[in-house]
């Protein structure tokens, strides 16, 4: 039986381009919302979830964090996808004559250079996928889709333009999730541990807490923190670091942090991926 993944958005985003490269193997399935997507794995309609959490240029996705701790499910891998944007026309256009682009507000705003050069007109789509599902079905020369080489080949558009975005190194970061855990491997580059914690309310509580991660030596890549339960004074933390949690450094730095919260939680233990580095 071929195994599923689940995805946000529609055919040809770069989420279900996330999918066909991290696992070209197994069936890309679209889901609404990310809900919809941890609802899929979660009651088996889908073997793995691909979800994005952080861009390099607009940062963490929005309302990730907040899913992920509460999702039932583990990260067990990380996926990294160059965000390529390409405008596309129907078949037959010609970069002159287009004079509307549509896509996500994000990646119009990425595009701005380029778009404002050429005077064309930035249209809001619902998504980048959706968008050039759009363009396909209006027949409109004059109207484009910014998109990936997935959406141009899933809805039968030109690429008129290639590589278009104003950054040259923006990537989004994703992670596949499971229903059950996988501790058992050892990545060729290493080893990430994300978890997520709140902190005792004592003074310098934070502080403390970080402090077994540098007497022990272990790198944290990430840190971010969120409110919860709608409190000004529940915060809650979201953190990456280099390590397995059997590695002794890890361990003992985990067992410090422990002391300094009220709640600690791992989300995942994986490979570091290759493009990481």
């Amino acid at each position: 039986m071929t195994r599923r993944i689940a995805f946000q958005g529609e055919p040809g985003a770069y989420s279900h381009q996330a999918c066909r490269d991290a696992r070209p193997q197994m069936e890309a399935v679209p889901c609404r919302t990310f809900e919809d997507v941890i609802d899929a794995v979660r009651n088996g309609e889908a073997d793995l979830a691909m979800l994005p959490v952080e861009n390099s240029t607009y940062g963490r996705v929005a309302d990730i964090h907040q899913l992920l701790p509460d999702s039932g499910l583990h990260i067990v891998e990380e996926a990294f996808v160059r965000v390529h944007i390409n405008l596309l026309g129907v078949p037959g256009a010609r970069l002159d004559e287009i004079r509307r682009a549509m896509s996500h507000t994000v990646l119009l705003g990425q595009c701005r250079d380029f778009l404002q050069a050429r005077g064309i007109h930035r249209v809001t789509g619902a998504d980048t996928a959706g968008s050039a599902r759009h363009v396909a079905e209006e027949g409109d020369r004059a109207l484009a889709a910014l998109a990936g080489d997935l959406a141009a080949e899933i809805y039968g558009l030109d690429v008129l333009a290639r590589h278009i975005e104003d950054h040259d190194k923006n990537t989004t970061r994703f992670l596949l999730m499971a229903r059950k855990p996988d501790w058992s491997r050892r990545g060729d580059l290493g080893m990430m541990t994300t978890f997520v914690f709140q902190v005792r309310n004592i003074p310098a509580a934070l502080y403390k807490a970080m402090g077994g991660f540098a007497t022990n030596g272990v790198n944290m890549t990430k840190l971010e923190s969120y409110m919860v339960d709608g409190s000004f004074t529940a915060t809650q933390f979201y953190a990456d670091i280099e390590g397995h949690p059997e590695d002794p450094n890890v361990r003992l730095a985990l067992e410090e942090l422990d002391y300094f919260t009220t709640k600690t939680e791992i989300l995942g233990v994986y490979p570091a991926d290759r493009k990481r580095h």
